[in-house]
């Protein structure tokens, strides 16, 4: 399958300064970029902005970004499941993986989350995927922001509807641990049923285990 990626970009106004949500962006301008050292929710930010540049160098890999200026403030990951997640078993080249979200606590509440992903859903090329994301409560910042689980499960939901995931049922015993935790997917309008259906078995690999 062939990765394309289609640059864009729009202005994020916020008390906090304007922001630009922009990407897929290349490992040669994150190297470029300053990286916020809030950015810690992973590994510290040195880490994790050297993680972003092997990710945009990665045929698949599309990272979107938040920026101030020249700093980064908020970023998405996409890319291949990992290899130890069921997810990566069908060996699906058109199943992609938001693997991670983060906005600094200085401009959470000014929905930057949210216009990553409609960022990030305005290539094409998009369509042409399975998006999915695994969402783990143990992941979230809940004393950062002072919300219950099901609060912010409900923040969670909202950011993904706004880049068209939806919540999809599955077995996966992680996901099934807590009631809280969740997979949520968006199907590209060009995926095949034949894509889908492989989808679904690996939705439900447990489902003829006894």
């Amino acid at each position: 399958m062939e990765h394309k990626k289609t640059y864009n970009a729009k202005e994020l106004k916020t008390p906090h300064g304007d922001l630009i949500i922009e990407g897929p962006i290349s490992s040669e301008t994150l190297s470029q970029l300053e990286f916020h050292e809030d950015l810690v929710a992973f590994r510290p930010a040195v880490q994790q902005h050297k993680a972003l540049i092997g990710i945009a160098d990665l045929p698949e890999g599309r990272i979107i970004i938040a920026r101030h200026k020249q700093m980064i403030v908020g970023y998405v990951t996409y890319l291949y499941p990992d290899p130890l997640e069921r997810w990566s078993e069908g060996k699906m080249d058109n199943l992609i993986e938001l693997g991670a979200i983060e906005v600094i606590p200085k401009f959470r509440g000014c929905q930057v989350g949210k216009n990553l992903l409609i960022v990030s859903m305005m290539d094409d090329a998009m369509e042409d995927y399975i998006t999915i994301t695994t969402e783990y409560y143990w992941h979230w910042d809940l004393k950062g922001t002072g919300l219950n689980v099901w609060e912010y499960r409900k923040v969670m939901e909202k950011m993904m509807n706004a880049g068209g995931l939806e919540w999809f049922a599955t077995d996966d015993p992680e996901i099934s641990s807590h009631p809280a935790n969740c997979l949520m997917v968006k199907i590209g309008k060009r995926v095949d049923n034949e894509s889908i259906q492989r989808f679904d078995q690996l939705r439900f690999m447990n489902r003829f285990m006894y």
